[in-house]
């Protein structure tokens, strides 16, 4: 356990962050899949530029890395691009 003053500002700052990171993380991965289990094309190309801007707003806050957010971008607009109607 932390007993210094700066060292327990550091866990309470980190676990802030934490929540944060994750809370982005897991809005991230929702619009992922909320545009991969679309019922239609049409429902996933809507949903696209939402999903979108939550990866790039992600890669932007450093929650992933930008080569990650790029290739989540790349696979999902094949992937609706793929998609019949």
């Amino acid at each position: 356990m932390a007993t210094s003053k700066q060292a327990k500002k550091r866990i309470r700052i980190s676990e802030k962050a934490r929540l944060a990171n994750k809370a982005m993380r897991t809005a991230m991965r929702s619009a992922v899949r909320r545009v991969l289990t679309a019922e239609s094309k049409e429902a996933a190309q809507a949903g696209l530029p939402a999903a979108v801007k939550r990866i790039d707003k992600a890669a932007k806050q450093g929650v992933i890395h930008r080569n990650t957010a790029a290739r989540t971008k790349s696979r999902l607009s094949r992937a609706v691009a793929a998609r019949s109607s």
